[in-house]
């Protein structure tokens, strides 16, 4: 009997090896449906038919034009999607976040963003002006600013208890911890012109009327 016993386990054992070498045993490990769910991950992508990755953001979708929203559009929806969210934002020089769009709530059947898109989903608050809408690029500083947009899938929507004047990048961030499923990011770049900036910082920099003033 043991010695029947002992033939079993090493035939086991050299069958359970002869798996490990032909890879069929990774194959059964994708079976695992939270590592299938990672897998497809890889297939959300966002674009834009305005602008590449890494492009020049067109001067229209800016300050210095019509300050439109950018038209987006994304596939390789992930299983379970419920809704979407879109959030742009740049990181400047010192490390601050600056938050330009917080579109939440997008409907999971939605896969298209026009340009100046109005009536899907819902909009958070940005920090250039504190209103909830989109807010366009128009730095200060000189130079080329990076600007990422990122998509978020998300297994649920969101419920949010708070004002939308109140709804910024954090909470939405901290609102959907535990409930992405994927996410795809489209980063662009834009310079404003010189005689742009120069105007800006004229503007901002003009003496009142008291301080100009001598006295007698």
């Amino acid at each position: 009997m043991k010695y029947r016993f002992s033939q079993f386990a090493k035939f086991m054992f050299f069958l359970i090896f002869q798996m490990a070498i032909t890879g069929l045993i990774p194959l059964l490990a994708y079976q695992n449906p939270s590592q299938l769910l990672t897998s497809s991950n890889s297939t959300l992508v966002l674009t834009s038919p305005e602008v590449i990755e890494g492009g020049i953001l067109p001067t229209d979708y800016t300050g210095d034009g019509s300050s439109s929203t950018l038209p987006l559009s994304w596939e390789g929806e992930i299983e379970g999607t419920k809704s979407f969210v879109i959030i742009m934002h740049h990181v400047d020089p010192e490390g601050l976040i600056k938050e330009y769009w917080n579109l939440y709530n997008i409907p999971c059947y939605v896969h298209f963003l026009p340009k100046n898109v109005v009536g899907i989903g819902e909009l958070g608050t940005n920090t250039v002006n504190k209103k909830n809408e989109y807010a366009p690029p128009m730095s200060q500083g000189p130079g080329p600013k990076t600007y990422t947009f990122t998509l978020y899938a998300l297994s649920d929507t969101l419920e949010l208890e708070i004002p939308q004047t109140e709804v910024t990048r954090e909470v939405l961030l901290k609102a959907m911890d535990g409930l992405i499923l994927g996410s795809s990011s489209l980063s662009v770049t834009y310079s404003r012109p010189e005689d742009k900036i120069s105007n800006s910082e004229i503007k901002g920099n003009k003496p009142k009327r008291n301080e100009l003033k001598k006295k007698n």
